[in-house]
């Protein structure tokens, strides 16, 4: 009685737990720096390459679009410009990476059992569907009481740009060159923030 208590305990407690992380990871991830261990995964993270070039990263959750990824991405290079007191960006080199996983899970509709104390008991019953009695049990053929399938997939975008800052006035010929106050002007509006709670 004791160990079924516990189990029942530590059962609950888990399925808490799970709920709990669940809900942590219900939203997409902000504009946020990536550090380990942090309440929403993912964020931005920069490689000082020399003076006027970084390597800018975005990483999103699986919540958190490829166009969003692409918008953090170019918004942290606008900022990075700024704040090295540059006035506008190239990007040389950029990559978007997809990590796509599908995930098939199979599980019983309705299969409790009461454990070897009743000699591993199953319900059953009777029951009228289509003008006919049936009688139920969890392994009888009736497709309706079968197993049920969940397939998902699951898509994680990660972005990446080496970035090279410039001062005054933009290169006409530059063919991927951003004006760093434009873009933060431009983007500003869609950036969500991490939550402060």
């Amino acid at each position: 009685m004791r160990e079924t208590l516990f189990a029942k305990h530590a059962s609950t407690t888990a399925a808490l737990l799970m709920t709990l992380l669940l809900l942590a990871c219900a939203t997409a991830t902000p504009y946020q720096p990536e550090i380990a261990g942090q309440r929403v995964s993912g964020g931005y993270s920069e490689t000082r390459l020399d003076d006027t070039r970084y390597r800018v990263r975005f990483a999103g959750n699986t919540l958190t679009s490829r166009e969003t990824v692409e918008g953090y991405l170019l918004y942290r290079a606008a900022e990075l410009t700024v704040q090295n007191g540059y006035d506008w960006f190239e990007i040389t080199d950029h990559t978007t990476a997809a990590d796509r996983q599908t995930y098939v899970e199979r599980y019983p509709r309705y299969e409790p059992w009461y454990g070897s104390a009743y000699l591993n008991w199953r319900p059953h019953w009777r029951y009228y569907r289509g003008g006919i009695w049936s009688t139920w049990h969890p392994y009888g053929p009736d497709p309706f009481w079968s197993y049920d399938t969940s397939v998902r997939t699951v898509e994680r975008y990660e972005a990446e740009a080496e970035i090279v800052m410039h001062s005054g006035a933009m290169d006409e010929d530059a063919s991927r060159a951003f004006d760093a106050r434009k873009v933060l002007e431009d983007l500003g509006p869609t950036i969500k923030w991490p939550d402060e709670s």
